[in-house]
């Protein structure tokens, strides 16, 4: 596995196990007090809370110090048993040592019943997750697509080792031939890969979704390859090269690696695994609590467009997500229903390079001026922030006619997931000309940070309110 998943990895793992101790912690309480023995058990608040919050964080730094979560998600259930076991049984070793050294008078049933539980529990929820992990990728697709540069003896090394981690939503799209003298059209290992020419990866950037391209060639060929780094730079596409060449290189230089392989990385975009999984943990809390908020505004918005105009009330269209992918876009129908095949006629009335926008357009509905007005037809977005499709924060999507005329610095827009709000909406969405919108998204990128969002979500509000954010 990449080390900055392995990293995104041992946080999930942290974060579950501090949630499961606590749970098994209240269980093991409540039942104790429950039993009919002989000797009633209870604990005053503050020695309930400091024993609580003692187990809470051996529990979390013995999971880290013996590395369980590396362990567990290659093993089988034995394994998961064995290493839960062993976190949990020297976890229970600490807390005796605290309890003793405090010399707290503490119920020995309670501390076996509260071991057991945390056992069972966490590898009760590590178990189930062996089988549910595999599934939500598969389910949601998150995949990692990768386009292999070279055809020789390396590259095939490391294309296998990029097949064993398939389960793991590795993808490989094909292997580049970076040398006139590499023309087999095919490369078959476990399954069969097309080796693309040189001087089509200007085209396979536009029309395929490649996340990621792995230079796996001999020393002496990088310098030659210069435009082609150049290339994925200005894209946004993250650029690997496998150090196999250079067994001892020192680990504390900025390098990614799967499996045994060290791979020297470019990204021209933000790549810190813990801070965009905070990113997107805060979509998906945030998505959740605005739906449950709004639900009676958008159930009100969906009964009055349905009442005041014949077509759905629900508005869907392709749009160009993350490196490229396609997904369905919600949003509150705005427009007549037949909008999408009147565009010829309000084409003239167009005041934008590449994306359409028309002041008062024809096409609107009487409801629709005020939902745009107050950007209310953008709530639907929600649930494509909580699909995972869309971030709170983040370059508006654009449609997929719109992304082929882009040139090819403002490609890069596509390396980050897009938002309902970005910073060219704080800076008056529809004053902004499509170049100067195009180099706020860059900046948001280049400059990108919780803090950043939270500004950007902080300013977006006042903008909605008064009507201005469209």
């Amino acid at each position: 596995m990449f080390r900055s998943q392995q990293r995104k990895t041992r946080v999930v793992f942290a974060f579950l196990d501090a949630l499961f101790t606590a749970a098994a912690f209240e269980s093991a309480y409540l039942l104790r007090q429950w039993l009919p023995l002989s000797l009633n058990f209870f604990l005053l608040a503050d020695v309930k809370a400091l024993l609580l919050g003692f187990s809470v964080v051996t529990f979390v730094a013995f999971g880290y110090w013996l590395n369980v979560s590396k362990r567990v998600e290659a093993g089988r259930t034995p394994v998961i048993l064995f290493e839960t076991f062993r976190q949990a049984s020297a976890s229970a070793l600490a807390l005796v040592v605290f309890v003793y050294l405090l010399k707290l008078d503490i119920s020995r049933f309670f501390l076996g019943l509260f071991f057991l539980s945390a056992w069972l529990l966490l590898a009760a929820a590590r178990v189930f997750a062996q089988h549910a992990v595999p599934a939500a990728r598969r389910e949601f697709g998150v995949e990692r697509f990768v386009l292999v540069a070279g055809t020789g003896e390396r590259a095939l090394h490391h294309a296998r080792t990029l097949e064993s981690w398939h389960s793991r939503g590795v993808r490989i799209v094909g292997f580049l031939a970076t040398t006139g003298s590499e023309s087999t059209a095919a490369i078959q290992l476990s399954r069969e890969y097309t080796v693309f020419p040189l001087g089509q990866l200007p085209a396979m950037l536009g029309r395929h979704v490649i996340d990621e391209v792995h230079f796996a060639v001999d020393a002496a060929e990088l310098p030659a390859l210069d435009e082609i780094f150049i290339l994925c730079d200005d894209e946004g596409v993250c650029s690997r090269i496998a150090l196999d060449f250079f067994p001892h290189v020192n680990s504390e230089i900025a390098l990614e690696r799967i499996g045994e392989t060290p791979l020297l990385t470019f990204t021209a975009t933000p790549d810190d695994a813990v801070l965009l999984l905070a990113k997107r943990a805060i979509d998906v809390v945030g998505s959740m609590l605005a739906l449950v908020i709004f639900s009676p505004l958008l159930l009100l918005v969906g009964i009055l467009v349905k009442l005041t105009s014949r077509g759905p009330a629900i508005f869907r269209q392709q749009r160009c997500g993350l490196n490229g992918r396609t997904f369905t876009f919600y949003k509150f129908r705005s427009m007549v229903e037949d909008a999408e095949s009147r565009v010829h006629e309000v084409a003239h009335l167009n005041t934008k390079e590449i994306v359409m926008k028309i002041d008062n357009d024809p096409r609107t509905t009487p409801i629709g001026r005020w939902l745009r007005r107050f950007s209310v037809d953008e709530l639907p977005q929600l649930v494509n922030v909580l699909r995972g499709d869309m971030s709170l924060v983040g370059p508006r999507p654009a449609l997929p006619g719109e992304v082929a005329q882009y040139q090819r610095w403002q490609r890069r827009r596509l390396r980050m997931r897009p938002g309902l709000t970005c910073l060219w909406a704080v800076e008056g969405r529809d004053t902004v000309d499509f170049e100067s919108w195009m180099r706020l998204d860059m900046e948001y990128i280049d400059n990108w940070s919780l803090s950043l969002d939270a500004r950007i979500l902080l300013l977006t509000i006042p903008q909605v309110l008064s009507g201005r954010a469209h």
